[in-house]
């Protein structure tokens, strides 16, 4: 069996685990992705002698836990929780994208194309560009500089490679 090819037996199961746990793995990888790309971002502009913009809006998943919790408990995360409220919510999109991921890929392989970083593009698309600024989570995309875009996507890209080898891996095994 190739890689490009639907396995002898397509089990959305074992698909659905296998993308599962690679959207777990690559969540994480992704956010060390991200803190090492914003401590080397930090050091370039000091070295450019440039002041270090830190933004003080609160994060996405922070707005999002926000609001899921004033639907199921009918008030905010109080400040002490946000930060982890945050991490539950990436990491439960993370997995939850890559869950269906992995159970499509079962069916119709041609969803790894690209070892996953098409994948990802589309998650950042549909996630970043799309659904989060429609949401109202985020300002729009055009409120966005360029470096911001090509960070999310980067991100993204990665999310994506690391969650197809985990993926491809599990499912030889499972």
């Amino acid at each position: 069996m190739t890689r490009k090819t639907v396995p002898t037996q397509p089990d959305l199961l074992k698909g659905l685990i296998a993308g599962l746990a690679g959207g777990l793995v690559a969540s994480l990888v992704m956010e060390q992705f991200q803190a090492g790309w914003t401590k080397v971002s930090e050091k370039i502009q000091k070295a450019q002698g440039d002041k270090v913009r830190k933004s003080r809006a609160k994060p996405a998943t922070v707005k999002a836990a926000d609001a899921i919790a004033q639907q199921v408990v009918g008030h905010k995360i109080p400040k002490e929780q946000q930060r982890l409220a945050g991490e539950a919510v990436h990491y439960a999109m993370g997995a939850t994208s890559a869950a269906v991921y992995g159970s499509l890929a079962e069916y119709a392989p041609l969803v790894t194309i690209g070892d996953g970083t098409a994948f990802g593009t589309v998650v950042w698309l549909l996630a970043d560009e799309v659904s989060v600024p429609a949401l109202h989570l985020s300002k729009p995309p055009t409120r966005f500089s360029f470096s911001t875009h090509l960070y999310a996507l980067a991100s993204h890209l990665v999310y994506g490679a690391v969650t197809e080898s985990v993926r491809r891996a599990l499912r030889k095994v499972l």
